[in-house]
């Protein structure tokens, strides 16, 4: 017998019985991200290696350990995308996008990076993004954060803290990336082989370390707030009132440096206790120099990501039923002669209430098997085709979640009940 064939570990299957939550999940997300005037953008899970290396950064963890990459015949590096915003600036410079003025775009889809697999993090995962390209003003920034809270506001959840930091100018960071290299290496004795790694690449990324032998000296080492150059200092202090007007709270946490080399000012996250380790749902912040760096010319620029796999892992952590925006109707056809009917009824029901679900059974088994099939599928109505029925010409409609009778009356009258 040969072996069963089965998924990569930390790629994971979609089954149907997660797809209505899932589905629920992205038109919400989808629907929210619209109403704001954003437009949804696709772009390939492949691109040029030197696209990621050139947006991340070569120092980081994405780019060093965990990139999908291989060779083309004509020796060109490729790699699955690891993130989102590279590809869709890559996507603004090749058809200049930014020319027509500010550009508010989103994207969902699957993102891959090659770590240890555990509970909500995974070596395929999806990731909804939003971007914004063309505004320099602290609004657009606190707009990101209106329409998160709104997000989880209308999904029910609860729970979440925003955190908020700023990483200045890239000129005020490279000041305080010196003090920061003079701070560590005088601790060097300190410092784990991770860290000691980070400070002659990524200094900064120091702050991200987990290592609790390592928080006394990372709590007291200088703060760049304290480094912060006159336009950020303002930009961020803006950031703050905005979100203050809006009510929406937030702790400012001076070790958020976010894992890649583009950010600069306004950098985020939205966190949560109820999933132990992987608390960051959706994180972000602008990357003003990121187009310019990557062949375009100076765009400002901002954007977020949100994990989908922890939303809904939170979702579920805090029992958050949702409510399905579709009622269904289960249609019961026992003879063959019923089957010829049902499908015209069921694509003219189709024409007609397109809100709704239509199961048209495919068994051809018993009154009793079907109804058993409609309460499966958690239909709201059973539509019956039997004998009777149609020697009449007419349907009956038997409400499967209320103490309702069942009615009979043509498809016509039928159709008007739904709608109703």
């Amino acid at each position: 017998m040969s072996k069963k064939i089965q998924a990569i570990r930390g790629m994971n299957d979609l089954l149907p019985k997660d797809s209505d939550l899932w589905g629920y999940v992205e038109r919400t997300i989808a629907d929210l991200f619209s109403s704001y005037g954003y437009k949804n953008i696709r772009t390939p899970l492949v691109e040029k290696t030197d696209t990621f290396c050139r947006a991340i950064g070569q120092a980081t963890d994405i780019v060093e350990k965990e990139m999908y990459s291989w060779k083309e015949s004509n020796g060109e590096s490729l790699s699955l995308r690891p993130e989102g915003t590279a590809g869709c600036v890559r996507m603004m410079i090749e058809h200049n996008l930014p020319r027509e003025g500010i550009q508010k775009v989103f994207y969902q889809g699957a993102m891959f990076r090659h770590e240890r697999p555990q509970k909500g993090r995974y070596r395929q995962f999806h990731q909804v993004g939003l971007e914004v390209f063309g505004a320099a003003d602290a609004k657009v920034d606190a707009e990101l954060m209106m329409m998160t809270h709104s997000l989880w506001q209308n999904l029910g959840l609860k729970n979440l803290t925003l955190e908020i930091n700023t990483l200045g100018s890239n000129e005020a960071r490279a000041s305080y990336r010196e003090i920061l290299v003079e701070y560590f290496s005088m601790h060097k004795n300190q410092l784990d082989e991770d860290s000691l790694r980070r400070l002659e690449t990524n200094p900064l990324r120091i702050f991200d370390s987990k290592n609790s032998d390592m928080q006394a000296l990372i709590n007291n080492a200088p703060k760049l707030m304290d480094h912060l150059d006159g336009d950020s200092a303002k930009h961020f202090e803006q950031f703050k009132s905005y979100l203050n007007c809006l009510e929406i709270d937030f702790v400012i946490n001076t070790r958020l440096v976010r894992g890649l080399d583009y950010y600069n000012r306004t950098v985020f996250e939205w966190t949560t206790t109820d999933l132990g380790a992987q608390g960051t749902i959706c994180a972000g912040g602008r990357y003003d120099g990121l187009v310019e760096k990557m062949g375009g010319k100076p765009t400002k620029a901002v954007g977020l990501a949100i994990g989908l796999e922890r939303l809904l892992l939170l979702l579920e952590e805090q029992e958050i039923q949702l409510a399905n925006d579709k009622l269904s109707i289960y249609m019961i056809t026992p003879s063959d002669e019923a089957q010829i009917k049902s499908m015209q009824i069921a694509t003219k029901l189709h024409q007609e209430l397109p809100n709704f679900i239509i199961y048209n059974d495919i068994t051809m088994g018993s009154f009793k098997s079907q109804f058993k099939k409609a309460d499966k599928a958690n239909a709201d109505f059973a539509l019956i085709l039997g004998e009777e029925e149609l020697n009449n010409n007419q349907v009956s409609i038997k409400p499967l979640k209320s103490q309702d009778k069942q009615l009979t009356s043509s498809l016509d009258e039928a159709i008007k009940f739904f709608k109703d």
